[in-house]
């Protein structure tokens, strides 16, 4: 019997005998039948390295064995979850968990406000508007009445300087490109116009509402076949015209993994040109008036630079010789650096981010991997610090320049999220809209530790747990991490999370390098060569845990998507010993081809690049893929991907996943999920994210061996 017919035959006969045998006990404790996977003798030759890669033909998303080997591993992960006897009770726990009214932060714009709001348990939110935030706000948008099966979402959206339109991105399956639309808000009319092809885009009206500035994928047949989703270009779209009329604004032509930004100045006066690649950016600007080519700002991709145009002011911050940012202010009349002017020094804690409301600069920082805000005049001159509720998380700003009205969105851990309005005369928050959260916060505590990473260096870390807990090493404890691209790790709030902590979990978050909680060298210490420190730390973070009696390995589960799918892989193969099990979301795992999928091009600066002799050595030695070995008795993992996935291609899971399946010696069972339609798991259907979330924490709970009780009692 060929391989085909084993896996389409028998599969489904090992299913019905397992739920037969086990059905009313939940899965099977002994080792699984996974779906035969077949290798293939393919041998890479790298700047004279050999690569093995027995798994490639799971790379290829249309081929028919994939389809049928991708099917099969999701019903076999499917059936063994769905054995959990508590898995309905924790899909229940969670929607309760999520259904409270949510809203976003005020957005306002010259005539009116516009907010995002959420009923609970509605599939996406719904953009409303006013004229006062006293009156009964009317639906601006509503992504709920776009598709029948909450396939379509809002990705962003921008209103018109006075509120009279708004121009939207729609995306549909977890897509990341979409098309923008544009609505009439006054007469409720959505325009003819139209414009596909566009990631996210950034979009910049005129103050006369005659058009707007924004960034698109070229038209096929302008840029070399294949290379469309790559390159993405500044045009300007009239009101009126058919997309294909838009002027090109800017484009870099020798360099095709550039991505663009664009503002404008308050006057309307300078176009604000930025295209950055990895973590350097480079910045251009036209005289409106004058007309002209693009004038240099910046060029050479020496750092990150970002900021607001205040007439022919530029304040930007900037990581140039900074690595905790500092703020300048260039005058666009006059743009050359030696005339830049330094508002806002380098300081001890890393400058996250900044706004200008009310003709004042709003910095926020990270003092130990949690917010502070500080206001100071345009001119730099500190006059006071925002007392924050707790230690927690500046969640966003929204402000005008000019105006004396700031909104803030703060949470923690146990911190509900609660937007404030800001007094500047009086220096006071006041609370505007809180979370009406279903859990009880108190009884909770939270401590932040530091702890040594292999080579000595400290490492800080979250740990949150109810208040009580007995240190006697056998504590469920959910460990998380990230541990790249600048991306902080912060105390944040999630109500979902409490089906883990009212059961007696302990969460853990460490501030991994490779992060930017400690500035521009805390992430470049886990860069390239340097990116096993990541690893160490989680690791190192690991151990702290079971050494303070936290819990035991047996105890122990790790979790991360995308970047942190990366680390959960490499640490799960690096140290099977450490975990009991692991969950692998949208991951990055064959780090020798990772770079010919989809956009991952664009990650070179980050991981390194695997064409280059002289980082193939070091890619190779923490790639989880490449790293897997035979007859070893690794913990229970969960990996998850989609096809859909427009950042990371689920080669990776399907890959890896096999390999597991194949090299593990223990019963515990090794699960691939590879969904069709999730995306990279943004713009999600609130039914989608639910039923995902009851997936990951049934495998959880089972593994760790936790009893389910709702609600903690």
């Amino acid at each position: 019997m060929n391989k085909k017919v084993t896996l389409a035959v028998l599969f489904p006969f090992v299913v019905i005998f397992l739920i037969i045998m086990n059905c009313s006990d939940g899965p099977p404790s002994g080792k699984l039948n996974y779906p035969e996977t077949r290798t293939v003798d393919v041998v890479d030759t790298i700047n004279g390295t050999l690569v093995a890669d027995p798994y490639r033909w799971l790379e290829y998303n249309d081929s028919a064995d994939v389809v049928e080997w991708s099917d099969a591993q999701m019903k076999l992960a499917k059936w063994y979850i769905d054995q959990i006897p508590a898995k309905e009770k924790i899909a229940a726990r969670l929607a309760d968990l999520w259904d409270y009214p949510t809203q976003g932060i005020p957005y306002k714009t010259t005539n009116r406000y516009f907010i995002s709001k959420n009923m609970g348990l509605q599939e996406h939110s719904v953009l409303y508007t006013m004229k006062t935030l006293d009156e009964e706000p009317v639906v601006a948008l509503d992504p709920n009445t776009w598709s029948e099966d909450a396939s379509k979402a809002m990705s962003n959206y921008e209103p018109s300087e006075d509120g009279a339109y708004i121009a939207y991105a729609v995306t549909a399956h977890g897509a990341e490109v979409g098309t923008i639309h544009i609505k009439n808000i006054i007469t409720g009319e959505i325009l003819r116009d139209t414009i596909p092809n566009v990631r996210r885009p950034g979009i910049v009206w005129l103050k006369d509402n005659s058009g707007f500035y924004y960034n698109r994928h070229p038209k096929p047949g302008s840029v070399p076949a294949g290379d469309e989703s790559y390159y993405d270009f500044i045009y300007f779209h009239k009101l009126g015209d058919p997309y294909t009329a838009d002027k090109l604004i800017y484009k870099h032509d020798d360099i095709k993994e550039i991505s663009y930004g664009v503002n404008i100045s308050t006057d309307d006066r300078y176009l604000i040109l930025s295209d950055w690649i990895g973590h350097s950016d480079e910045l251009r600007f036209i005289d409106l008036q004058k007309g002209g080519e693009p004038q240099e700002i910046v060029t050479g991709f020496k750092g990150i630079y970002y900021g607001f145009a205040i007439g022919s002011t530029y304040y930007i911050m900037t990581n140039e010789d900074a690595p905790n940012y500092k703020i300048m202010a260039i005058d666009l009349r006059n743009p050359k650096r030696e005339f830049w002017k330094e508002v806002v020094p380098e300081a001890g804690d890393l400058l996250e981010s900044f706004a200008i409301v009310n003709n004042m600069i709003i910095a926020q920082y990270l003092h130990n991997a949690h917010s502070q805000l500080k206001v100071l005049s345009l001119h730099g001159v500190p006059i006071h610090e925002i007392e924050l509720p707790t230690m927690g998380t500046v969640s966003g700003i929204s402000g005008r320049w000019d105006d004396n009205e700031m909104f803030v969105g703060f949470s923690s851990f146990t911190y509900p999220t609660t937007q404030y309005k800001y007094d500047f005369e009086n220096n006071t928050l006041s609370e505007y809209y809180r979370f009406p959260v279903k859990v009880n916060t108190e009884g909770y505590e939270t401590k932040q530790v530091w702890y040594e990473s292999k080579d000595g260096t400290r490492v800080s870390m979250f740990i949150v747990h109810k208040a009580g807990l007995k240190m006697n090493g056998k504590n469920p404890t959910y460990l998380t991490g990230y541990g790249g691209f600048t991306s902080n790790q912060v105390p944040y709030f999630s109500s979902t999370r409490f089906v883990l902590m009212e059961n007696g979990f302990v969460f853990a978050l460490p501030n991994l390098r490779g992060g930017a909680e400690y500035g521009e060298k805390w992430h470049r210490a886990a860069m390239q060569e340097n990116k096993q420190n990541t690893f160490d730390d989680f690791i190192a973070a690991a151990e702290y845990l079971i050494d303070q009696g936290y819990t035991s390995p047996e105890h122990l589960a790790i979790e991360g998507g995308s970047n942190g799918g990366l680390l959960t892989g490499a640490c799960a193969v690096q140290r099977p010993d450490l975990f009991r099990t692991v969950y692998i979301g949208a991951p990055l795992l064959d780090m020798v081809r990772y770079h010919k999928f989809l956009m991952a091009r664009y990650w070179i600066p980050e991981y390194g690049d695997p064409d280059n002799p002289e980082h193939l050595p070091f890619m190779l030695n923490w790639s989880p893929y490449h790293n897997v070995k035979d007859n070893v008795a690794y913990p229970s993992m969960l990996i998850t991907a989609s096809e859909t996935d427009p950042r990371v291609h689920p080669m990776h899971a399907r890959k890896f996943g096999a390999a597991i399946q194949a090299a593990n010696t223990s019963d515990n069972p090794i699960l691939i999920m590879v969904d069709r339609d999730k995306g990279h798991g943004w713009d999600l259907s609130t039914s989608k994210t639910l039923e995902d979330l009851s997936y990951r924490y049934a495998f959880l709970f089972w593994q760790l061996g936790v009893k389910v009780s709702v609600g903690g009692e």
